[in-house]
């Protein structure tokens, strides 16, 4: 197809940016330029034309309409590879200047949560308001909604729904197949939807924890090509070397960098991404996201700092096909930051399609804007008033099923305990650490309860409850006293989605997540500020520092991660349905 004269003018003027025959709008002079081809940090010239980095020269090659001297080390936007934006709590829009301050000039997103709670609406809502952003949000199409046949949420999504969005602007392909047990077993929508995307050409994420052997390369042979849930050093190196892109995680709930490390290698680091995946918004305030990582993982001082930096720059950029973006190449979008050292990655300025939206560490105020769709979301906690004796538990057998909580996992223990029974009931025990948890069906529920036991939170008074709960996102809540339970419960619904906490028949703090009951359009910061003072209040709950008590409780209903689970089909082990008491 032939250039319009315009687009060819432009191409021309580009060109001559290039050769240094016409003036940049904007030339960046005396920084260390990372050159993510060769691994070194050069000095030079980078010339910028409209979003375009036009050249990049020798000091003195380049001059510009305006000329910045700066001092530090320019490196390419990072790329966040797995990102489920609705575990900042915040909408798109509100979540992407702490982002940018960050560093991050795109991410790839897979909005399954807010499609799990309002089906096709939540996917063009998330693609008007990716439009609308600060910054690129790239997007994957939710493959499993609901997660698997277990679960029960606000929609279906099949293949036929999915495929009109394949080739729409932004869409990469689908999203982490969570039901890997029906790839496997060759579930027939399950093979449809994969089928469809490799008619069109496109990737499949994945999704296999605890995962491996000849079931692992049976899933890469059915076109999955990355994974983000890999916990162990022999689940990287296994998926490493059956052709998978290895995602490493480094979420709120889920911390893998420092377990995977020792996986990694000069050889191997060529494919390997860094993600977020679930990642709160006090931790990408107060840590960051990518740029914690990346800090994060120089000071295991095992890889050396460029192949890093790759992982967050042209690694992702090659494994999803962007074709300009990744490197401070000429050509390539003006997507960089500015660094004063290499060793903090706060940056001081950040470009985005080469307009300068961070300045000395921030971006300054921005209005969000807030797009239609979002009225379709409101008042999405739809259920009957909560049964109080649906909490209660008979104690018709002698041992309990507990969901026992990992460190810096999201994976659980299957535990079989007993306790004395308290008038002919289980009940909460602070003091052996387990907590009674209940889910409510949200979705034109009955109000009554599915309820389990929570070992590991450390609650030893009180309850929360929130509409985040992996991935049907129905109402859910832990605690000690059952009158807490409900009263948190009862709030969350009052507010029409969010967290909050109760003890001692008082409610001791709130967070409204109007959005679907996932998110809010506050700035991230203030989020973060909140979510600040209740992990204060948790904690003095009992709940241990360095938990996150709302995220931890969020995936405690996701039976597709192993191996014990809460669903609103009732106690889920390994993809069945078991007892909660047995003799």
């Amino acid at each position: 197809m032939a250039l319009s004269p315009l687009e060819s003018e432009k191409l021309a003027r580009l060109i001559q940016v290039a050769r240094g025959r016409a003036k940049a709008d904007l030339v960046i002079r005396g920084g260390s330029i990372f050159d993510v081809f060769s691994g070194r940090f050069v000095p030079g010239d980078l010339a910028i034309w409209e979003d375009r980095l036009a050249g990049v020269g020798p000091p003195g090659s380049y001059a510009g309409e305006r000329e910045l001297l700066v001092t530090g080390y320019l490196v390419p936007g990072f790329v966040d590879s797995h990102v489920h934006v609705e575990s900042s709590l915040a909408s798109p829009q509100s979540l992407a200047p702490t982002l940018l301050e960050n560093g991050v000039t795109a991410v790839v997103a897979d909005p399954h949560e807010i499609v799990n709670v309002a089906g096709l609406l939540g996917l063009d809502y998330f693609l008007a308001s990716a439009r609308v952003a600060a910054m690129d949000f790239f997007l994957t199409l939710p493959s499993c909604v609901p997660a698997s046949n277990l679960e029960k949420g606000g929609s279906e999504v099949t293949a036929q729904d999915l495929s009109p969005y394949f080739g729409r602007p932004g869409v990469l392909g689908l999203g982490e197949m969570m039901n890997y047990p029906g790839v496997l077993a060759g579930d027939p929508e399950v093979l449809a939807k994969l089928t469809l995307a490799r008619s069109r050409g496109a990737l499949i994420d994945g999704h296999a924890p605890m995962v491996g052997g000849l079931d692992l390369s049976a899933l890469r042979a059915s076109g999955v090509s990355s994974d983000h849930e890999a916990a162990t050093v022999q689940e990287a190196v296994e998926r490493l070397e059956r052709g998978f892109w290895l995602m490493i995680r480094e979420g709120t709930a889920a911390r893998n960098l420092v377990g995977l490390w020792p996986a990694i290698t000069r050889e191997n680091a060529r494919f390997c991404l860094l993600a977020t995946d679930d990642r709160h918004a006090r931790d990408l305030v107060n840590q960051g996201g990518v740029n914690y990582m990346i800090s994060l993982a120089q000071n295991l001082s095992q890889i050396p700092l460029p192949d890093i930096l790759r992982m967050a720059t042209i690694n992702p950029a090659q494994f999803f096909g962007f074709k300009d973006r990744g490197a401070l190449a000429p050509g390539y979008l003006a997507d960089l930051a500015l660094y004063p050292d290499l060793t903090s990655w706060k940056p001081r300025k950040v470009w985005k399609n080469g307009r300068l939206v961070v300045d000395e560490g921030y971006l300054g105020s921005s209005k969000i804007q807030k797009i239609s769709l979002e009225s379709g979301l409101l008042n999405s906690v739809r259920l009957a008033p909560l049964e109080p004796n649906s909490l209660k538990v008979p104690a018709t057998g002698s041992q309990v099923r507990v969901i026992g909580l990992k460190p810096d996992q999201i994976v659980t223990d299957s535990l079989k305990l007993s306790w004395p029974a308290r008038a002919g009931f289980y009940e909460a025990e602070p003091g052996l650490g387990i907590v009674k948890m209940a889910i409510w069906n949200r979705y034109g529920g009955d109000g009554v309860a599915k309820v389990g036991f929570l070992k590991g939170l450390g609650l030893q008074r009180g309850a929360l409850a929130q509409t985040i709960s992996h991935d049907s996102h129905h109402l859910v809540a832990a605690g000690v006293e059952d009158a807490d339970i409900l009263l948190a419960a009862r709030t969350v619904v009052n507010m029409g989605g969010g967290l909050a906490l109760a003890a001692g028949g008082q409610v001791l703090g709130t967070l409204a997540l109007p959005l679907g009951g996932l998110m809010s359009n506050a700035p991230l910061r203030e989020i973060a500020q909140i979510l600040e003072g209740l992990d204060q209040v948790c904690h003095q709950l009992g709940t241990e520092p360095g938990r996150d008590p709302f995220l931890t409780l969020g995936f405690m209903s996701l039976p597709v991660i192993p191996r014990l689970k809460l669903t609103v089909a009732g106690l889920v082990e390994d993809f069945q349905i078991v007892d909660l008491v047995s003799p």
